[in-house]
């Protein structure tokens, strides 16, 4: 509401100050009735005029006969003399001059109005009334002091050594003298490093509730504007706020942002955000750092940072939050299903152990949809279902069972995921297989889900191998019993192609070319994926490594082609049974590579209204996790 409220009076505003500058640059005379004053005159002279009335330079004619007009004088000094000479009764009062304070006013009403125009735009985008129209240098940084910042320590979860490292923070906040008396000194600037959703800013603000300072945030991009010198200035002006509130925290967010090497931009060394690089380092190694003011940032991209940040004396140490791990998400869980009802089967180890690879944005997510999930069977309690859905659908996407597929695509599908199933089993260094589903989710019409049995933080040649065979699987299997290729292995062969030429060219498995690095990191993200460019090698080291990526993509194509032919039985009797039910879980794949008819999949009690998807896991079957880290797998579609 008040938002439109503001808009309309702009607008309004808006248009008062263009009628107002029109109105007082308009010199056209008054309206007339279309006589003219030498008519006028005439009339006059001829006796058929009885009365004129002049206001100024107005003339009121009221004829003998006919209706009164008016007209506008030319200014004749005659006129008068000549009307009262012809018998004109003639009426009216010398003209007002205004004052000089209206003048004035009148005169500069537009200009003024102009300004103040101005001034509300200028508050509105230095966001209101802080600091002023002219504020473009005052600090944006939010401050939660110690009433508004509940967040301790018993929030943070899945983080034990960063919150280790710490925690000397925070007896130094609370009690500066025992560090001093014995001639230390606390580090002004710790860096928290770690992938997206791992806590680094819930971290920060914890150490400020334990300390009970006050917590200043601001994100790196709120120090860069157009203008050069504006960040300069802010972070002058919020060190100079900190300092008055020392003891307290600054906390700046990504960063990177405002922080990158300097010296690559196109701006040489006068741009604005390098201008205010400068200014954060004088600031955090100046003589004028005021004691007891602790610097804290947070970025997922440390390769990018200025050398000068990460030196002793600025951000003095490094503190890693990296994504937790079965422990870490089993208490990360826990905090989190505070705030939900649960039901008595729901077991947060069994969803840790199920969920390698997440973070702890992740974990707040998965327990957020788990309620909704509650929420529309109109559940009271969040059980393990929910759980298990909001899994799928984090790790899958959302179901598409609005889509109709042709049936020969359906065959197709569960050909081709029951192909990936079956060479993930009989490979001895694969992650379980531990869901197949041809419903089809997100961008993909079936998936093949496997799940880690413990985290992992390393490969192994013959695992990547093995791998590589999984991927293959699908295409192998629509050849073999459907006698056709489709597009839906393309990104199975996009994958697999990445990792036979990561074997070859970055870890130095192959004896041929041995433990040489022939390709190098391009555009690298922290604790994710990279992008690798082959670097500069003669053309007959390329061929090289072209033969022996492409031996190994033939050697796993002919081991997982091998295995789907000498057991085309358990094909079939998966291919059927996903035809049937749709979803088929661990359960019933044991069942299938043991020989034996599968169960009956699980279907959820009908007296807590959840609607059944076909072949809903058990409740205590735990989920795979996405692509997200070293230890999980990833669903092949």
């Amino acid at each position: 509401m008040n938002n439109s409220f503001s808009k309309v009076a702009i607008w309004m505003v808006i248009a008062l100050v263009l009628f107002t500058v029109f109105k007082q640059f308009d010199g056209r005379p008054p309206a007339t009735d279309g006589v003219t004053y030498t008519q006028f005159m005439n009339d006059a002279r001829s006796g058929r005029i009885s009365k004129v009335d002049i206001q100024g330079d107005t003339l009121h004619v009221t004829p003998d006969s006919g209706r009164s007009y008016t007209l506008t004088s030319p200014g004749d000094l005659w006129m008068v003399p000549e009307l009262v000479k012809s018998g004109v009764q003639v009426s009216g009062k010398a003209r007002e001059e205004p004052s000089f304070l209206t003048s004035l006013f009148i005169s500069w009403f537009p200009m003024l109005l102009l300004i103040g125009v101005w001034v509300f735009f200028m508050r509105q985008m230095q966001g209101g009334g802080k600091g002023g129209a002219f504020s473009f240098g005052k600090s944006r940084a939010r401050l939660l002091d110690e009433n508004s910042n509940p967040v301790t320590f018993a929030d943070v979860a899945g983080c034990d050594e960063a919150k280790e490292d710490v925690q000397e923070l925070v007896d130094f906040l609370r009690d500066p003298s025992r560090f001093q008396r014995l001639g230390g000194r606390i580090p002004r600037g710790i860096l928290m490093v770690g992938s997206p959703g791992t806590g680094k800013t819930l971290l920060a603000r914890a150490i400020a509730g334990e300390a009970k300072v006050p917590f200043f945030s601001i994100s790196g991009s709120d120090f860069v504007e157009m203008f050069v010198g504006v960040g300069a200035s802010r972070v002058r002006d919020m060190f100079e706020t900190a300092k008055k509130q020392s003891p307290c925290i600054i906390f700046i967010d990504e960063i990177d942002a405002v922080g990158r090497q300097r010296g690559a931009g196109l701006g040489g060394g006068n741009d604005e955000r390098e201008q205010t690089l400068n200014q954060l380092l004088v600031e955090m190694d100046g003589f004028e750092t005021g004691q007891g003011v602790l610097v804290i940032a947070a970025t997922n991209r440390p390769d990018v940072l200025d050398p000068a940040l990460l030196r002793p004396g600025r951000f003095d140490r490094q503190v890693v939050v990296g994504l937790p791990d079965i422990r870490g998400r089993e208490q990360i869980l826990k905090v989190h299903m505070r705030k939900v009802p649960l039901a008595p089967n729901v077991d947060a180890v069994v969803l840790a152990r199920g969920t390698p690879g997440f973070s702890g944005a992740d974990l707040a997510n998965l327990v957020n949809e788990a309620a909704l999930f509650a929420a529309r069977r109109n559940g009271r309690t969040v059980d393990m279902q929910d759980f298990e859905r909001a899994k799928d659908k984090i790790i899958m996407g959302a179901e598409r069972r609005t889509m109709i597929m042709p049936e020969e695509e359906r065959r197709n599908t569960a050909y081709h995921e029951a192909g990936h199933a079956l060479v993930a089993c009989m490979l001895p260094k694969t992650d379980p297989v531990h869901k197949v589903t041809i419903i089809p989710r997100g961008r993909a019409l079936g998936v093949t889900m496997q799940l880690p049995e413990g985290d992992r933080y390393s490969m192994d040649k013959e695992r990547l191998l093995n791998m590589i065979a999984v991927l293959f699987g699908g295409r192998i299997a629509e050849e073999v019993f459907m006698n056709q290729m489709t597009t839906g292995a393309s990104n199975d062969f996009e994958r697999a192609t990445q990792i036979a030429r990561d074997i070859v060219t970055r870890y130095g498995m192959t004896d041929s070319l041995g433990p040489v690095v022939y390709a190098e990191n391009e555009g690298e993200v922290f604790l994710g994926r990279s992008v690798t460019k082959t670097t500069h090698v003669s053309e007959a080291t390329m061929q090289k490594v072209d033969s022996e990526i492409r031996k190994i993509i033939d050697e796993q194509y002919a081991v997982a082609r091998k295995l789907i032919e000498d057991n085309s039985d358990k094909m079939h009797a998966m291919a059927k049974a996903l035809l049937e039910w749709e979803t088929i879980d661990a359960d019933q794949i044991d069942d299938i590579m043991k020989g034996l008819p599968p169960r009956a999949p699980h279907v959820p009690n009908s007296n807590d209204n959840t609607p059944s998807d076909g072949a809903t896991p058990p409740a205590a079957g735990p989920s795979p996790a996405d692509d997200k880290g070293a230890a999980a797998s990833t669903p092949v579609a």
